[in-house]
């Protein structure tokens, strides 16, 4: 029997799933891009193009999508529509960023002119409207707090939990299937990399971890594939916050000797966290990132 923590398919034919044509690709690689249905669900996929993925929801009077994830693959946005279209006709309704970076919201016009209004956190809008980035269409509607869209039968809570990776994260929550869309602050059995943390808040990160907790989801699709294509679980965050606060006060200790940046970034371990994903690989940029928190105030 399938774990209820998988996708449509499993994880060995992940990659092959539902409608997805693929481009060509080197033999034992994934294609270059697939569409999935999320199991236990009627209308919720999820559409990878290369490490990206998006959420999108079918309802009967529209489509409420998220992410273009069309960054430096300008394809990818068109890609994403004319995959939706293999699935249904009904209107493009809603385009919702999750944050706003443009490895995971560049690409939008192709929803914009299917008709979708766009929407993203308040502080998205602002930084958007600034920055006025190449391929990035600015949001027409902005959350504070929260949002609820309700659309063809089905609710969708647009919640903004903190500061963490970025300080414009909403989480998308599908209350009906205890499915949760969230995006880069959360990590699946790893080490956060050198992009997570660079411009992070680190302390806060921690905060918006366990306010995403207190959400009543039950399973989670991340922003990049999860482990042999896997959903995210609640231990998965549940560990994440664990390392992050155990990291915290460990640096924090070595800030207070006085040893930030250097000698820390050497002199620093957790080695309880040692099985994580790029454990070795990152451990250092995160001691990095906390020693700016607590050796310079940044």
């Amino acid at each position: 029997m399938q774990s209820k923590n998988l996708i449509s398919l499993p994880a060995a034919l992940f990659t092959l799933a539902f409608a997805g044509a693929a481009w060509a690709q080197a033999p034992g690689q994934p294609p270059l891009f697939a569409t999935t249905k999320v199991v236990g669900t009627d209308n919720v996929y999820i559409f990878r193009y290369q490490n990206h993925q998006a959420m999108f929801v079918v309802t009967p009077a529209g489509v409420i999508v998220t992410d273009p994830i069309s960054y430096g693959r300008p394809q990818a946005a068109k890609t994403y529509l004319d995959e939706i279209r293999k699935i249904t006709q009904a209107p493009i309704k809603y385009l919702i960023y999750s944050h706003h970076h443009y490895d995971h919201i560049a690409g939008g016009k192709v929803f914009k002119d299917a008709g979708a209004t766009v929407i993203a956190h308040r502080r998205a809008k602002e930084r958007l409207a600034q920055l006025k980035g190449l391929d990035v269409v600015v949001p027409d509607q902005a959350v504070d707090s929260k949002k609820t869209i309700k659309l063809g039968g089905t609710t969708l809570e647009l919640i903004y939990t903190g500061r963490n990776h970025s300080d414009s994260s909403l989480v998308m929550f599908l209350p009906k299937n205890k499915l949760l869309f969230a995006v880069d602050f959360n990590q699946l059995g790893s080490v956060p990399s050198r992009l997570g943390v660079n411009d992070s808040y680190p302390v806060e990160w921690e905060a918006s971890l366990k306010r995403t907790l207190a959400i009543g989801w039950e399973r989670q699709i991340p922003g990049h594939p999860g482990p042999g294509g896997r959903l995210g679980t609640r231990k998965d965050m549940e560990d994440q916050l664990a390392f992050m606060t155990d990291l915290s006060a460990e640096v924090k200790k070595a800030s207070d000797a006085g040893k930030c940046f250097d000698p820390a970034t050497k002199e620093v371990r957790l080695p309880k966290y040692g099985t994580l994903a790029n454990y070795e690989q990152n451990i250092e940029w995160n001691i990095h990132r906390w020693c700016g928190y607590w050796g310079r105030g940044i």
